[in-house]
């Protein structure tokens, strides 16, 4: 659900600060409540993803982390940031961009599983959004259709990669020698 939000609404700053266990995101002047809190099967194929790149960055110089909250216009300075997004999984190679409470850049892989209630924002506002900050490689998991399509940054532009199904194996562009079988997602 999205609300519109006041023009001297809450910074991400004052939204460290707050005591609730309400968690949004703010995109474009729009407040998207990321409530009710994901299902079982979510979860679980986010776990599985993250296992995933966790096995294969050991010992390399990029970090996959869920959950974070994410500047894409890079801001350092949290009492400015007024827009900050929570991708389901992000990885991050450039380790200057990783701050104490959020990632301040686009990071290098972003992996959405949608749900009934972030799936527009998914396929539209934040492709569009992950697009023009030069995120590489996007991701979008359907857990109901056990499918992931894949959008590759080329020329500013993303172009679709491919549907994949959970008997397939999906190589990972941003990384030369890095596949992931589904059927080990899609469980």
């Amino acid at each position: 659900m999205a609300v519109k939000k006041e023009e001297s609404a809450l910074t991400y700053s004052e939204y460290l600060q707050m005591n609730d266990d309400i968690r949004y995101e703010v995109i474009d002047g729009y407040i998207f409540y990321m409530s009710p809190f994901p299902s079982v099967k979510h979860q679980r194929i986010s776990v599985k993803i993250s296992t995933e790149f966790d096995n294969y960055l050991r010992k390399k110089d990029c970090d996959v982390i869920p959950e974070i909250d994410v500047s894409l216009e890079g801001a350092d300075d949290t009492t400015k940031m007024k827009e900050w997004f929570r991708p389901d999984i992000s990885i991050i190679c450039d380790q200057d961009k990783i701050k104490e409470n959020h990632i301040a850049g686009a990071p290098d892989l972003i992996v959405e599983i949608l749900s009934k209630s972030t799936a527009k924002a998914d396929k539209m506002i934040k492709f569009n959004r992950y697009q023009a900050a030069g995120v590489k490689e996007y991701w979008i998991v359907d857990p109901a259709h056990e499918t992931v399509d894949i959008y590759l940054l080329q020329d500013g532009y993303f172009v679709h990669n491919g549907t994949y199904i959970s008997e397939e194996t999906i190589r990972v562009s941003i990384f030369d020698d890095f596949s992931i079988d589904l059927k080990n997602i899609f469980v």
